[in-house]
């Protein structure tokens, strides 16, 4: 498998959601992840990480608490939240970071 550093910079945009299996919270957000990605289609690229079983890369990151996103353009951490957001904000905030310069 690759690096998440190589994972990151496989796409211009990449969302990252940190989650565990034990979230109720990380389980709601799966299919507004679903939707954001029928939506963004081939612009976003979206990873999902266990923590648990990725504790090292967690700490870190400085995961604290899941769900948390964070999005990478070229590589480079451009934006992070954590906790659920609603499908319609997700997509208008990686809009917003892809037409940034």
């Amino acid at each position: 498998m690759s690096s998440f550093k190589d994972l990151v910079q496989s796409h211009p945009l990449v969302l990252v959601d940190f989650s565990a299996e034990w979230c109720q919270p990380c389980k709601m957000l799966q299919p507004v992840l679903k939707e954001v990605a029928q939506q963004m289609g081939d612009r976003v690229r979206i990873l999902k990480i266990d923590i648990d079983k990725n504790a090292q890369l967690a700490g870190q990151l400085g995961i604290q608490s899941v769900p948390t996103l964070i999005a990478y353009r070229s590589g480079e951490q451009v934006w992070r939240s954590s906790g659920a957001l609603p499908a319609h904000d997700l997509v208008q905030q990686l809009n917003e970071l892809e037409q940034k310069d």
